[in-house]
């Protein structure tokens, strides 16, 4: 019984030192790969459909995809509403795994496939905050359903905005303050115009032109402060419209614009692969250096890299 005993020791030390060794490479794994990039910002234009760059007048926006990279030609996840949307977006991941099915869910419908210690489905504040730690991270949002679709207690910024203005403001001042890893800023519009008066309408792409004035703010303080140069910004949007709505499956309400612009990605133009917006968070892991879940259904946009 004794020989036995010290047999079952030595398994357990055995079994033991392995699951160690094991920690430790996942650790080194994680540590090896070098960031893209030391701060990504990911800008999205509520309801801001592809069709509307054809008569919007959007000088900042267009200088974006000129010396970026981007596609016009983006897909929503169905349906074609807000939190299903952002919810993918941030989640690398469609309803059908974060569970989030309705235009204003504050909880999802459908249980989540996967849990994080926060009780959502993981988004990539919880990548990053597993894999860098110290980072800082913040979200700057004008439509008060963002909210209910990520952790947090994650973020060193959480903050709703009563208007546009103040909304891209408060997120300016925080990356110019912290030089956070990740930043997310939500605009309402051109969603709020789209319901309330109608999309392709003059009132619309007025609202199109104040986004892109709010995009040329953001733009010209990193100029400003010297971090363009180790930053890369992702413009997108949640979905398109058509009338006075969305949700259905038109092209209108269902292609949505992809932007990347920034260090790296000079002069790429358009891109000839197709994107879902769950490829948005698995792009922002990518491009710092992070593992993406296994979990996760989305894939890094590497087509926007100089060196592909």
């Amino acid at each position: 019984m004794v020989f036995r005993s010290k047999i079952v020791l030595v398994i357990l030390a055995g079994l033991i030192t392995m699951v160690n060794m094991a920690c430790v490479n996942k650790e080194k794994a994680i540590k090896s790969r070098e960031p893209l990039i030391k701060h990504v910002i990911l800008v999205g234009a509520d309801g801001l459909g592809s069709y509307a760059f054809d008569k919007a007048e959007i000088p900042n926006l267009r200088k974006m995809m000129k010396e970026g990279a981007y596609s016009l030609k983006t897909r929503a996840v169905l349906p074609s509403s807000s939190a299903v949307n952002w919810a993918s977006m941030i989640m690398g991941s469609g309803p059908e795994l974060h569970g989030f099915t309705e235009w204003g869910s504050k909880k999802p419908e459908l249980p989540s496939a996967v849990l994080g210690p926060s009780g959502l489905y993981p988004t990539i504040f919880s990548v990053i905050d597993q894999q860098m730690p110290k980072a800082k991270m913040g979200v700057s949002y004008s439509w008060s359903g963002i909210k209910y679709l990520f952790e947090n207690e994650l973020v060193d910024l959480n903050y709703n905005g009563e208007t546009e203005e103040k909304t891209m403001q408060n997120g300016i001042d925080f990356i110019v303050r912290e030089k956070p890893a990740f930043t997310f800023i939500h605009l309402d519009e051109p969603d709020h115009t789209g319901h309330s008066i109608g999309h392709d309408t003059p009132e619309y792409y007025k609202a199109v032109g104040r986004v892109d004035k709010l995009v040329g703010d953001l733009l010209e303080a990193l100029e400003k402060e010297n971090l363009m140069d180790n930053t890369i910004i992702i413009f997108t949007a949640d979905h398109g419209g058509i009338n006075k709505g969305h949700g259905g499956k038109t092209l209108l309400e269902t292609q949505i614009p992809w932007i990347a612009y920034g260090k790296g990605i000079s002069g790429k133009g358009k891109l000839k692969n197709t994107i879902v917006t769950y490829d948005t968070a698995a792009t922002i892991a990518h491009l710092l250096g992070l593992n993406i879940p296994d979990f996760w259904r989305g894939k890094p946009v590497t087509e926007i890299l100089n060196h592909n």
